[in-house]
């Protein structure tokens, strides 16, 4: 039960900015129990944000709403994954061979196809959380996105192999397996029910989880070879704004 306190910490401390007053051990058993509990570490983000979002909805009016809780949400995970996503847009804009898009992704600097990505991803994850907020879904709902979200990067690793023998991702997946993916989705799975709304709109966020696992997968595996942090980080981005479309467009056509 160490390990497994210790990998929830792991977890806290590498998927938001939340204090952690410990140094986790970074050991195999702490790795894979740290993957089991991304979801939950998602949840308590989601359940954050839906407290926030109850105590202000008959405060403020729903543009500020929108971009409080957006703000809060870059804060609690301090940019970590919206970095990946400006790394891995530079590197697909370059349109440069393999080797120099990793040099790219690993350049510090920001590049303009970076900055585009930033600035569509914050734009498009506003304009959701407006437009679901607005449908009549309540702020519970972010907490089986964000905490799907955080799943979609297990079954990235899980799934997918890394494309160099070095870094996070490899470090990862050397402790992963099946096993894991699944015991990884029953808190995320437990989220959904204690959400109030309509059951089939659960079935349709976890089949499009694994659409945009299995797609996005195949894509980063076809131009880099595999995954690396960069590409995990990014998929709980682009995973967050899939989820967000799909229960808007539930709420929005299904619900109305």
């Amino acid at each position: 039960m160490k390990d497994a306190g210790f990998g929830a910490l792991l977890a806290l401390q590498f998927l938001t900015r939340l204090p952690v007053p410990l140094s986790c051990p970074w050991t195999p058993a702490t790795r894979r129990w740290a993957a089991r509990a991304y979801p939950l570490v998602g949840a308590l983000v989601g359940t954050i944000l839906a407290v926030a979002g109850t105590l202000l909805e008959e405060m403020v009016p729903l543009p500020l709403l929108t971009l409080a809780l957006l703000s809060l949400w870059v804060a609690l995970t301090g940019g970590l994954h919206l970095d990946g996503l400006m790394d891995l847009a530079d590197a697909l804009g370059s349109n440069a061979p393999l080797e120099k898009r990793w040099a790219i992704m690993k350049d510090p600097q920001v590049g303009s196809f970076a900055v585009l990505a930033l600035v569509f991803q914050l734009a498009w994850k506003a304009a959701l959380l407006w437009a679901l907020l607005a449908a009549g879904a309540s702020p519970w709902w972010l907490v089986p996105v964000v905490a799907l979200g955080r799943l979609a990067a297990v079954g990235l690793l899980v799934s997918q192999p890394a494309a160099r023998a070095e870094g996070l991702a490899h470090a990862w997946q050397q402790s992963l397996g099946r096993r894991d993916l699944v015991l990884a989705s029953l808190p995320a799975l437990a989220c959904l029910f204690f959400v109030p709304g309509p059951t089939w709109l659960l079935a349709w966020l976890l089949a499009g989880l694994t659409g945009f696992v299995i797609i996005y997968g195949r894509a980063v595996r076809r131009a880099f070879g595999g995954i690396n942090g960069d590409i995990v980080g990014a998929a709980i981005e682009g995973g967050e704004l899939w989820l967000l479309l799909i229960a808007w467009s539930w709420w929005s056509f299904v619900m109305a």
